[in-house]
């Protein structure tokens, strides 16, 4: 069993940046596929960034260039660093933890309370 405490979501103005922490309580942390996912209000739950237990990183087209995803594994922890945020970018983000191997938008067996985001004008 995992449990990931996010933290780290606030009110900023667009244009700023943001740090997103997730913390991971249980065993084989190295071992997991590490995701964040948001859901805007009104919309369902889209697929942010993901890195994998060798570094290798995916993201939404949306986010490309503009947010960061990285793990450490000494703490446990794994980030979204989010510059040049946007209106659109306004969401509760969840981080989540996938066992299996196949694919990196789906299949997540944990996932955290989640976070806000509100990016003002």
């Amino acid at each position: 069993q995992v449990e990931l405490v996010e933290s780290g979501g606030d009110l900023v103005q667009a244009g700023g940046s943001l740090r997103l922490s997730c913390a991971a309580f249980g065993p084989a942390f190295n071992s997991y596929i590490m995701g964040w996912f948001r859901r805007a209000p009104g919309k369902g739950r889209e697929f942010v960034a993901a890195i994998t237990w060798s570094g290798a990183t995916s993201y939404v087209d949306s986010v490309k260039g503009r947010f960061t995803i990285s793990r450490d594994n000494a703490n446990n922890t794994v980030y979204l660093q989010m510059n040049s945020l946007k209106l659109e970018d306004t969401a509760v983000y969840c981080c989540a933890a996938k066992r299996g191997i196949f694919g990196v938008t789906s299949g997540y067996d944990y996932w955290g309370q989640g976070t806000q985001v509100t990016v003002s004008s």
